[in-house]
């Protein structure tokens, strides 16, 4: 299976480390956009959407401190600060404005991916305690109900982790085998089964489904609008 590739903003008024840090995180496959200062950041948050931003705080201009206490306003997305600056009370006051995380120059090019790596992970990660809406069906993975057209109906645990995996990763593809991981079931014709009560559920028209759909040769995949 293979995931969503994550989209980056580095912004750093040095070429150098710009350069470096993109070159170095497209080949952990990430896409990455730059910028140089923050007018050309903000210009790019107009129009794209980023999975996490990594900021350097002493720019010309506006400075990464306000930067991130403005972005933070207006986008929820985690920021990681790069600082040639170690003391402790900046960093405080880094996390204290809202960033995620913060690294002081110089620094490893491993270790800003493990933390970007470990910031996308808890993002990623799926409150099994909040409801999830599919189309017109509401699904409690913790009371492990899905309620649609006033009926409520329960789910198995195998269903159940299904859906977390797929709820987690929507519009990813799982193969059958993947699937059966997953779920624990060997046979095929038990995991199109499995899929089609599930579609029974969550499906207002479960014979021509909406959201949990059949990639032809691929697998399932889950949409949600």
């Amino acid at each position: 299976m293979e995931s969503n590739r994550n989209h980056i903003l580095i912004v750093d008024d040095d070429n150098r480390i710009r350069d470096l840090l993109k070159d170095y995180l497209s080949e952990n496959k990430y896409i990455v956009s730059t910028a140089e200062n923050a007018d050309q950041a903000k210009e790019r948050l107009k129009y794209l959407k980023f999975d996490i931003i990594i900021l350097d705080v002493m720019m010309p201009g506006q400075n990464g401190y306000d930067l991130t206490k403005e972005i933070k306003n207006k986008v929820k997305v985690p920021i990681i600060l790069l600082t040639a600056k170690g003391e402790v009370e900046n960093r405080i006051k880094g996390l204290e404005i809202g960033a995620d995380d913060y690294i002081g120059k110089p620094f490893e090019p491993k270790e800003l991916l493990l933390r970007i790596k470990n910031i996308i992970n808890k993002n990623n990660k799926l409150d099994l305690k909040s409801k999830h809406i599919v189309g017109s069906a509401e699904i409690d993975l913790n009371k492990m109900t899905v309620s649609l057209n006033n009926k409520v109906r329960k789910i198995n645990n195998t269903e159940k982790k299904v859906l977390v995996e797929m709820l987690s990763n929507l519009g990813t593809t799982f193969s059958r085998e993947e699937i059966g991981k997953i779920s624990g079931i060997g046979q095929e014709r038990s995991i199109d089964v499995m899929i089609t009560r599930l579609r029974q559920k969550i499906e207002i028209n479960p014979k021509n489904p909406k959201y949990l759909q059949t990639i032809r040769g691929s697998g399932y995949v889950l949409w949600v609008e």
